[in-house]
């Protein structure tokens, strides 16, 4: 074997390399980070490993990782939504307040709901390959809008902060199976959002890693302008994602409303911060064009043990956001590490 075979087979043997491959996930620095807590809590609260626990941490998870998921997608490809939270309530609003006011199948409401969402997600997308603007000032203003929106139209047809009840419509029973149902396996329960969770993970993987749209997703949030310059549709793209973040708010307002009945017109301020968070402590970077859908699926789970971690201990609930933003700063450090350590060995 010459000097020139020796190279070659040098460098297939560091592509191929187990550690290198490992080193280049993204997700990698969240795994641990759930290690690290998930073995916390078993430690100091003894109640954290029973089964019963488990489905409550996984049902926190599942309510913040439905969003987290396409919040990743669209922060992969550079972007920002500020009005996700808030996208939740209108969703369910929409839903309700059409189903009762029109007394028609609650069907009829969950799907222009969907369409509402949707429409919210393109107008975000629209408005942004548009004006240039930065993500950040777009999605203010419709989270600005939207939470008007929202407290208006509620008080103005149905006189309160929050809507009518629709339990007793037509189609309630099994909208709230789809959306809100418990799963019993082995005595304990499970809320279906866990399911609906784990499928819009497996999607979302299978759209980045294995269609031209995944790659397209990389390209816009590392750099807009060179994928615009080989063929890329940018404006395609940026528009698919943001409505993706209006799926998923549809799915989340469903579950908020078949859960309730009833739906506070007020609610989901703030939620859009702690979606961005999961996202980042899955190993997503600010500046786009890296990240994984799983890696948002560990930021979740780890915000699920958290959150329901410190109920198991027993422990002052003020200390929450505390501990998510030790988290948040760990996880960003350990990533940025991580890929440090990625890029040295390449």
């Amino acid at each position: 074997m010459n000097a020139t075979q020796a190279n070659d087979a040098d460098e297939r043997i560091l592509r191929t390399s187990p550690l290198r491959k490992l080193l280049g996930r993204p997700e990698l620095g969240s795994v641990v980070g759930a290690v690290a807590v998930f073995v916390f809590f078993a430690f100091f609260a003894d109640s954290f490993l029973r089964a019963a626990s488990l489905s409550t941490v996984l049902y926190a998870a599942s309510t913040i990782g439905i969003m987290a998921v396409p919040v990743a997608l669209l922060m992969i490809g550079g972007e920002f939504d500020l009005s996700a939270g808030v996208m939740v309530t209108s969703s369910a609003l929409v839903s309700s307040m059409f189903s009762y006011q029109m007394t028609a199948n609650v069907w009829v409401g969950v799907g222009v709901s969907l369409l509402v969402t949707l429409a919210i997600g393109a107008f975000n997308g629209f408005m942004l390959t548009r004006t240039k603007l930065p993500s950040f000032i777009i999605t203010l203003g419709t989270f600005l809008m939207l939470t008007g929106l929202n407290l208006g139209f509620t008080k103005l047809i149905d006189g309160t902060v929050s809507t009518k009840s629709i339990a007793d419509m037509e189609g309630f029973p099994s909208a709230r199976d789809v959306f809100a149902s418990t799963i019993t396996v082995g005595g304990v329960g499970f809320k279906v959002t866990i399911l609906w969770w784990l499928a819009l993970v497996a999607v979302a993987s299978w759209i980045l890693l294995r269609t031209r749209a995944g790659n397209w997703i990389f390209a816009v949030g590392g750099n807009q302008d060179a994928a615009r310059a080989v063929g890329v549709p940018v404006t395609r793209t940026k528009i698919g994602l943001y409505m993706g973040v209006g799926l998923g708010a549809w799915i989340s307002g469903q579950h908020l409303l078949f859960s309730y009945d009833v739906v506070q017109s007020g609610e989901g301020v703030g939620n859009e911060l702690i979606y961005i968070i999961a996202a980042v402590i899955g190993g997503c970077l600010i500046t786009g064009g890296y990240g994984s859908a799983v890696g948002s699926a560990v930021g979740a789970f780890i915000f699920g043990m958290t959150s329901k971690g410190i109920v198991f201990a027993e422990w002052n609930p003020d200390w929450f956001k505390f501990f998510l933003g030790a988290m948040l700063l760990l996880a960003t450090l350990l990533n940025a590490w991580v890929r440090k350590r990625a890029e040295a060995t390449a």
